[in-house]
């Protein structure tokens, strides 16, 4: 499952949601708004989305990595709005009966979300005005993934 918040996530409490016998791995990816960025020093930054085409973009990511590996689970929560440096961004669970389908299914969850779901950062700067940003870099040949 795919969803979009205003609060704060809760690690601990999502977590507890996916205790599974079988499950032999469960990898947790968590984003975190950091303090720098291209070389700027960010003071904060907001998240804006459009909330039905990202909650259907990000369902259909989530579908898809559990069709290419062998997953018990999987879910993403992304934030939106304000968010302070050292603030959870994005949030991601993957289990499954062993580790290289748990990892392999985060990375491609986070570098998918990043690439096609309508979610766009705006970055407050400790000096200068704040500016939308993208990841370009993100999608460059040195990033590329083929799964």
């Amino acid at each position: 499952m795919f969803q979009l918040t205003n609060a704060a996530i809760c690690p601990a409490q999502l977590r507890e949601r996916f205790q599974d016998p079988q499950a032999g791995a469960m990898v947790i990816f968590e984003g975190r708004v950091r303090n720098h960025n291209a070389g700027q020093a960010v003071r904060s930054l907001e998240y804006q989305a459009y909330p039905g085409m990202a909650q259907k973009e990000g369902q259909k990511i989530l579908h898809a990595a559990k069709t290419k590996f062998a997953l018990l689970d999987a879910f993403c929560v992304h934030a939106e709005g304000h968010l302070n440096i050292g603030d959870i961004a994005i949030w991601i669970i993957t289990t499954a009966v062993h580790r290289r389908d748990a990892y392999l299914a985060s990375e491609y969850i986070i570098d998918t979300v990043k690439k096609t779901v309508p979610i766009w950062k705006r970055e407050h700067y400790l000096l200068g005005d704040p500016s939308w940003v993208a990841c370009h870099h993100c999608q460059g040949p040195d990033h590329a993934k083929t799964f």
